[in-house]
């Protein structure tokens, strides 16, 4: 099953109040397994970056001059995200901004069922414990001493690891076998099974002899009566 992981920058919290988009970072997942494909892009958002907003994620207004708008580059974004499931962080919150960008510039927008909500699935997992991406690495393992500032992809990144873990982990020693691998390339050669004659055991005339006359000891006996059970 193909989905894409993905994350973005803003600059606010909301797109209805003026906010817009700066950065996307979209990764592919296929069977839960990053494939290595991705999509990054920074927009011009039009506006200014608040300077708040600036500190979370690094984005300046100097860096993002010469960005292109988000019309410019709305094919390549909706060709590499096709149909597929779309997972984030707090999902509800990235849809607002993507969905508003692609009704601003008259595009169809992303069906909420698409929608894969990394937070719902840590609360359902761990009630009463934090669910920010950060406390999820930690819980699960997951080095983000490389994370000084949040980056859309970066974070796409780090979710997906999160999102595997969320989803049963990764199974150590569980290996799935494409049927086109040879059978020799991943099974070790097994050794012959020897197999030993069988034993025979026979009965000596003596041995017959004894058997005949303990017969002959006992009084009544069924065989060679006509009693019925």
């Amino acid at each position: 099953m193909r989905e894409i992981v993905f994350d973005t920058e803003t600059t606010g919290f909301s797109f209805a109040d003026g906010d817009r988009m700066v950065e996307i970072g979209c990764l592919e997942m296929v069977n839960r397994v990053e494939t290595g494909r991705t999509f990054h892009a920074y927009f011009h958002p039009e506006r200014s970056m608040p300077p708040e907003a600036q500190r979370v994620h690094g984005l300046s207004d100097a860096f993002l001059a010469d960005k292109p708008l988000f019309p410019h580059l709305v094919d390549d974004l909706l060709d590499f995200i096709g149909d597929s499931p779309l997972v984030a962080h707090n999902a509800s919150f990235d849809f607002g901004f993507l969905n508003g960008e692609l009704k601003r510039c008259g595009r169809t927008t992303v069906a909420m069922e698409r929608m894969v909500d990394t937070v719902a699935m840590a609360r359902m997992r761990h009630p009463g414990a934090k669910h920010s991406l950060d406390a999820l690495c930690s819980r699960y393992g997951i080095d983000r001493s490389h994370r000084t500032l949040h980056g859309a992809l970066l974070d796409a990144q780090l979710l997906a690891q999160v999102y595997v873990e969320l989803t049963g982990g990764r199974q150590i020693g569980l290996v799935l076998v494409s049927e086109a691998v040879e059978e020799s390339e991943v099974m070790a050669p097994v050794a012959p099974t020897v197999v030993r004659a069988p034993r025979v055991f026979a009965v000596s005339d003596a041995d017959r002899a004894r058997h005949a006359a303990f017969l002959k000891t006992v009084v009544n006996p069924l065989w060679g009566s006509d009693h019925t059970m």
